[in-house]
């Protein structure tokens, strides 16, 4: 029987084309659009619809991880936690409860919180993909997810730091479009390694 989690299977080489087109596309739209994606951003944080839709992908992507074992879809991405295992079926009841009580009472930044849950859970497919793979290029790879993972807890915990960022860069044309320009270098990056060194990985 395979014991091996989906996240341990992710091959680099994909992994790492997704995030690099992805990193591309976005920041291509942020260049070619500069004004319409500013004015979302600065309205994203009080978007309680958008806040709703991104914490419910979130936490149900949580809950799959700590799904009941068996087999089919909702059980392929359940995970053992270790010394933490007994506490899953807790995990089952509160995350469905949570999503309900947090949708309601969170009106402030709600948007900005659940993108930061959602960050954290896209980091852990990025950095198991890169994991003790040989090529030494696949570091861009975990250097963008800690990144992420950093900016992710500060979205939850302290959400206003995502509008004063905002704030910040969309202050100048400049700015905003030397911090686009590099987000689609990036990517660039990524994919080229992706292709050149990455196959088979």
């Amino acid at each position: 029987m395979d014991s091996m989690h989906p996240y341990e299977k992710l091959p680099l080489f994909s992994t790492g084309l997704v995030l690099g087109v992805s990193l591309i596309a976005s920041h291509a739209i942020m260049l070619a659009k500069a004004q319409p994606v500013q004015a979302f951003l600065k309205r994203l944080p009080r978007d309680k619809m958008i806040g709703q839709i991104l914490l419910g992908i979130g936490l149900i992507w949580f809950w799959l991880l700590v799904a009941p074992e068996g087999k089919g879809l909702v059980n392929s991405l359940s995970m053992e936690l270790g010394e933490f295992n007994n506490v899953k079926p807790m995990l089952r009841l509160i995350v469905p409860i949570s999503i309900v009580l947090v949708s309601i009472s969170v009106k402030d930044f709600l948007a900005v919180r659940a993108l930061g849950v959602l960050g954290l859970m896209v980091a852990a497919p990025l950095l198991q993909a890169a994991f003790l793979k040989d090529p030494t290029s696949r570091l861009l790879i975990p250097i963008y997810t800690y990144g992420l993972i950093i900016a992710s807890l500060f979205w939850v915990g302290m959400p206003y730091l995502f509008r004063d960022a905002v704030t910040w860069a969309t202050a100048s044309q400049g700015r905003w479009k030397a911090l686009c320009s590099a987000g689609l270098a990036y990517g660039v990056v990524v994919v080229i390694c992706a292709f050149a060194f990455w196959r088979g990985y």
